[in-house]
């Protein structure tokens, strides 16, 4: 079987059943594990990644309104994510894993297929996975899995993950009150944290505010995050390295409402990897549960995390 990741998740997840030798492109996107960099890239990103929160967040919006209205939803989203057509017609995939979750990037499974069909004359399986919520996520690993003939080995994969973060939850809920937590997907403008979050959040220790499970995250106000007040503020930016989200620290940090903030007066400003961590929808959301753990909760929550995951903020 030769397999086409558009979606990093996915590419986890095909890592995690053993299938990475049946991996023959990947997504721009596509980072983990490190040996999948030498893959053929299939796509790119058309936008100035290098630009500050506010003008990728302008960027985004142009390109996901400059097609005309008869063009289809899939070649929308080839606007705002190229794909190599002469790379994908080489790689003769048999099956093509992409996503329909994101509001910038949703294309139905029938709109991939029809797309690829318009531009490569290939007729790949098309699986599209769209999860909102971590039990979602977990569908998606056992999608992967019956793809790909490890039915078996998803099923204990998804047993394994939940009893990750069953013990996550074991260990917090005993350490008293839930500090109230804002998790931050975006910097400029803002935005909260919708989808699977709050339910990390959660299994963390903490309460969620700005964002409910299963829903897109929300955009949101400096009012309303000063008027909420949490106690501890988590900046996760879509796509963003802790390195990334340090770039942008200081458009928070001028605003004038931000030293009014009880995290920041508290020193409770932590980033966590929002690349890895916390936005992609795979695996790794049982290690996100576990850093925000160590967050919350610091060496009280004993379990080892990754120390290149998170940073406590000065």
């Amino acid at each position: 079987m030769r397999i086409v990741s558009l979606l990093a998740s996915a590419t986890e997840m095909i890592y995690q059943l053993g299938c990475l030798d049946q991996l023959v492109g990947r997504s721009h996107e596509c980072d983990f594990p490190p040996q999948v960099r030498s893959l053929p890239v299939v796509s790119r990103v058309q936008i100035d990644t290098e630009g500050s929160s506010a003008q990728i967040d302008e960027q985004i919006k142009k390109l996901a309104h400059a097609s005309p209205a008869s063009e289809s939803a899939a070649l929308k989203a080839l606007s705002i994510y190229a794909i190599d057509v002469e790379q994908l017609q080489a790689l003769q995939p048999d099956i093509i894993f992409t996503q329909t979750q994101c509001e910038v990037c949703a294309v139905s499974e029938r709109d991939v297929m029809q797309a690829v069909q318009q531009l490569t004359g290939l007729q790949p399986r098309i699986i599209s996975l769209s999860p909102y919520q971590l039990s979602d996520v977990w569908n998606d690993v056992l999608r992967v899995g019956q793809a790909l003939g490890k039915r078996w080995q998803a099923e204990q994969l998804v047993d394994g993950y939940k009893k990750r973060l069953n013990e996550v939850y074991n260990v917090t809920s005993s350490f008293g009150t839930r500090p109230r937590v804002a998790v931050l997907e975006w910097l400029d403008p803002l935005m909260g944290a919708g989808n699977w979050t709050p339910e990390l959040v959660a299994c963390a220790g903490g309460e969620h505010i700005f964002g409910e499970t299963g829903m897109h995250s929300p955009w949101l106000s400096w009012e309303e995050l000063r008027q909420a007040d949490p106690d501890i503020l988590v900046l996760s930016p879509c796509g963003f390295t802790i390195e990334r989200t340090m770039i942008d620290l200081p458009l928070l940090q001028r605003h004038p409402l931000w030293q009014s903030l009880q995290a920041v007066q508290a020193g409770r400003v932590y980033a966590i990897d929002g690349n890895h961590y916390l936005n992609r929808s795979g695996p790794r959301l049982v290690e996100s549960a576990e850093l925000l753990a160590r967050v919350m909760w610091g060496e009280k929550f004993g379990m080892e995390v990754d120390a290149q995951g998170w940073k406590q903020l000065d």
